[in-house]
């Protein structure tokens, strides 16, 4: 079994900064007894080596990665898959969102290569989703699965400095601003990942109790 902190109760299996702060402020003051700050620790915490994403959905690559996780620390994990899902792209760049410029997490390239794609789509037909399928592992198999999204229109230049990833160039429907100009508990409320670890919520809260 991995070595893991003392104390440790959920994992998130991920290494990304920004999905570990979203989890840890949605979870904030919701189960009775959790400390959010060393409770719920991430995949470099824990120990754990990144699982391969060979699945070909969110929901594969999401469920994988929990049940991994879960195995190898003997504690309840958390993982998601989540990306860009854009109309006139057939729902590309999808499950490669995250090295769509061809290098894993290189935002900058991911984002140039995408309006450099779109430079010349028009306004109308600029839709997109964010979409992300969560689930809940715990050791020994059990797993829930909850996918959720967040539809919009796709700018055509960067636009704010916060989030991560495309939250630059994505302006949700009924709003006026990119998800990178939301305030963090903004984004939360309405994000694709927000809304799909809510829906994992009351799960989460059985596992921990």
């Amino acid at each position: 079994m991995t070595q893991i902190p003392a104390g440790a109760r959920l994992v998130l299996a991920t290494r990304n900064q920004g999905k570990l702060r979203e989890l840890r402020e949605l979870l904030r003051g919701r189960i009775e007894g959790l400390d959010v700050d060393t409770q719920v620790i991430d995949a470099a915490a824990a120990g754990v080596p990144d699982v391969p994403e060979t699945g070909v959905t969110f929901e594969e690559n999401s469920l994988l990665k929990a049940r991994a996780v879960a195995d190898a620390t003997g504690l309840a994990a958390i993982a998601d898959d989540s990306g860009l899902a854009v109309d006139v792209l057939g729902g590309a760049p999808g499950i490669f969102s995250a090295r769509w410029a061809g290098r894993h997490g290189d935002d900058a390239a991911n984002l140039d290569l995408l309006l450099a794609q779109l430079a010349d789509i028009p306004a109308a037909h600029r839709g997109a989703a964010f979409v992300c399928a969560a689930t809940l592992a715990l050791p020994g198999g059990k797993a829930v699965v909850e996918r959720a999204e967040l539809r919009g229109t796709l700018l055509t230049e960067r636009r704010g400095e916060g989030g991560f990833g495309y939250d630059p160039v994505l302006r949700p429907d009924g709003l006026d601003r990119s998800t990178a100009e939301l305030a963090p508990e903004e984004k939360n409320a309405i994000s694709h990942r927000g809304q799909a670890f809510r829906a994992l919520l009351p799960a989460i809260v059985d596992a921990l109790a």
